[in-house]
Order: structure tokens, then C-alpha cells, then sequence
């Protein structure tokens, strides 16, 4: 069954599987290292876990005779980061706690909702504490830069408005111009010349863009600023986050 409510799940889990990356470190976080068994091939922090964790696949293709033979008690999955049908035939043999993050707050409630279901609760509220004194903290510049933050290529593809990236975006300093849309729009060479933006953020992730991409976008765009970022501090909502506000900090005291 996919839960409604962490209260449906009577029992503290002990056999855990997560098929998301940035919630299997928080997994990590809560010390759940006994009761995590299975974990994604991209889920690579922590490195230990990566090295001992049985491997279920992917994040868009589980697999599920793996998971069948392991018998989880809970599976946590996220309604972007995996595919609808799949969760929907793992759910109808073990609990699954699906979660929803677009933005800060999602990201805070899903870190209490992840202690309450692990009975990590004192341990969770720590860490929603530290993070919204963090995130009082940033120091965003004078001006807001006018930026188009690109996830993919073969197609570009951007974020619109609705993600949790684009309010990690905001809280930095940044403006989305592509805010207006939802999702992860794709986008031509000649929407970002008209978007009016003055930098162009390349994520490590999910598409790993290199110095080599960022030289041949900026032949395209002479007129913007061209730069790599590290998409983990942008998009992961989990523990994580401890770490992006000193790097957006550094982003802002380092212009680029």
C-alpha cells in the first residue's frame, strides 16, 4: 500500500529500501545504517553505503524481483524521481512512503514526516532546526542575477517555477527566467539569448556538464556569463542541504 500517513505504518521499519538519492543520505543522517538494506545505484552518499548497500536498480527501473527477495517493510520513493507505474506494483506487496518536495518547506516536512516514520523524530527535528537557522543566513547579493539554470542537454532542458530547484534558486540570489513555466522545460539556444538573463548555471546533475560544454555554450551565448555549479547543493532536499548554504554563500561573495 502506498501510506497516506506516516501513522498508518504501526511498526518502526527494519528493513528499509530507498529509491531516492537525496533521502537514502538522510536515511544516513538518522543513523539508520542497521535498517537500510537497499538502495539505488545513484543514492552515492554516503560513499560507505554505496560500497555495502544492495543495489535495486535505478531510480526510473527498480528492480523488482530484487526487492521482492529482500521483503522490505518500507520502500521510500519520491513522486518525481520514480516511475508512477512501478511504485504502483511494489505497493501492492510492502508499504511505500511516497513523497512530494517542491520546495523548502516540502523539504522540512518530509525530513519530521521521515523521523516520525523511523522513530528518528528527536534526531529529524535537530536537523529542520539547523537548517532553518542556515537558510536565515544566506547571504544573497544586492542585485539579483537574472539566471537559466540547465539540468539536461540533447535536449537543453531547464526548470520552470514549481520545483524545489527553483526555490533553491531564489533563496541564492538568483531569478529563474523561465520561472513562468512548470517542471523541466526544454529549451533552445535562442529562448535563453531572449530570456534576458545574465548567467547560465550548468548543473552537475542530472546531466554531468563538464568545462568542455560550458566553452561551447559560451560561443553560443557571448553575452552571458557561463558557469558550473554543483546540482547536489541545488536539488537534493535531505540532509544535504547542511552544506548548500555555505556554497551559495560562496557563489554570492565569489560573483560569476
Amino acid at each position: 500500500m502506498i501510506l497516506s500517513t506516516v501513522n498508518e505504518l504501526k511498526l518502526k521499519p527494519k528493513r528499509i529500501i530507498s529509491l531516492v538519492p537525496s533521502q537514502t543520505d538522510l536515511l544516513h543522517y538518522l543513523e539508520l545504517d542497521t535498517e537500510t538494506i537497499g538502495i539505488t545505484k545513484f543514492c552515492i552518499h554516503p560513499t560507505e553505503w554505496q560500497q555495502k548497500k544492495i543495489k535495486i536498480g535505478g531510480t526510473k527501473l527498480v528492480n523488482q524481483k530484487k526487492i521482492q527477495e529482500l521483503q522490505p517493510d518500507l520502500i521510500i520513493a519520491n513522486k518525481e524521481e520514480n516511475v508512477k507505474e512501478q511504485i504502483e506494483a511494489l505497493a501492492e506487496h510492502f508499504p511505500v512512503w511516497l513523497t512530494d518536495v517542491n520546495n523548502f518547506e516540502d523539504a522540512l516536512k518530509m525530513i519530521f514526516d521521515m523521523g516520525m516514520i523511523t522513530d528518528k523524530i528527536t534526531k529529524a527535528t535537530f536537523l529542520i532546526d539547523q537548517l532553518r537557522k542556515d537558510f536565515e543566513h544566506i547571504s544573497t547579493p544586492k542585485t539579483i542575477k537574472r539566471a537559466v539554470y540547465l539540468i539536461w542537454k540533447d535536449p537543453y532542458m531547464t526548470i520552470g517555477g514549481d520545483t524545489f530547484i527553483n526555490d533553491m534558486l531564489h533563496k541564492s540570489g538568483f531569478q529563474n527566467m523561465f520561472q513562468a513555466q512548470k517542471r523541466y522545460p526544454e529549451v533552445s539556444i535562442k529562448q535563453i539569448q531572449d530570456s534576458g538573463c545574465e548567467i547560465v548555471l550548468l548543473s552537475s546533475e542530472p546531466y554531468p556538464f563538464k568545462e568542455k560544454h560550458l566553452m561551447e555554450l559560451q560561443i553560443q551565448l557571448p553575452n552571458c556569463k557561463i558557469a558550473l555549479v554543483n546540482g547536489e547543493l541545488f536539488s537534493w532536499y535531505g540532509s544535504r542541504l547542511l552544506k548548500s548554504v555555505a556554497y551559495f554563500n560562496i557563489l554570492n561573495a565569489n560573483p560569476i
